[in-house]
């Protein structure tokens, strides 16, 4: 359980991340945005601008402000109480591991969209040079987490302004995010790469149970 310190004060990996958040963004403000996104941003395998780190460097980098001020706010909202039961090294760990996973789900739908497009047609190259940035995908994961480990705790929604168990917060929005991806509505937005870091983060969280279980009995396996 958390004291009220903890749930006041913002533990370091949170913080951390708010500012490498804030400073990427300052930098696409006052440096060349295009030059940075080129290089950053996450692009399909095929497209020329596909760089192997992009898995990692997309989640710093956001469109605009109020795609910035979201993510972090969730971020800062849920990410804190996460890093004080989870510890700083194992959220961290979480945190990646959800980017990442997202990132590898939004390329692999990217190589199922690029391969019914006829190679050269100008969708084609549309796919091929549409960045995918933000941190939602570790975001999302986040908000799982949540939803996992405190089902029953009271969320106050803003649209509508009405309050929602955990559990079905997540699941609502997961079901959500999957209309969305599949019906193609909002297609400026990476649905399915939200759905992979809930995705991803739901594996990590079962590992640990079972490595929590496993050593539980381990450390209580009596002789009869």
């Amino acid at each position: 359980m958390t004291t009220f310190q903890q749930r006041t004060n913002t533990p370091p990996a949170v913080l951390n991340l708010l500012i490498a958040n804030g400073v990427a963004f300052l930098a696409t403000l006052l440096l060349n945005k295009y030059t940075i996104y080129e290089n950053f941003a996450l692009f399909p395998v095929g497209s020329p601008f596909f760089e192997p780190w992009q898995v990692v460097t997309y989640m710093f980098l956001h469109g605009d402000f109020s795609h910035l001020f979201f993510n972090m706010f969730a971020l800062w909202m849920f990410g804190r109480g996460l890093e004080w039961e989870m510890g700083t090294k194992r959220f961290t760990l979480y945190y990646f591991v959800c980017g990442i996973g997202a990132a590898l789900v939004q390329l692999a739908m990217a190589e199922i969209d690029i391969a019914r497009l006829s190679e050269g047609s100008q969708l084609y190259w549309q796919y091929m040079c549409a960045p995918t940035l933000g941190a939602s995908g570790s975001v999302f994961g986040l908000l799982l987490a949540f939803g996992m480990l405190h089902p029953n705790a009271t969320i106050m929604l803003l649209f509508p302004p009405i309050p929602m168990k955990a559990k079905w917060f997540v699941i609502v929005y997961g079901l959500i995010e999957l209309l969305f991806g599949i019906s193609g509505r909002m297609d400026n937005v990476a649905h399915f790469a939200h759905l992979g870091g809930m995705f991803w983060g739901w594996l990590l969280l079962l590992w640990w149970r079972y490595q929590a279980r496993r050593r539980y009995y381990q450390n209580n396996d009596y002789d009869v």
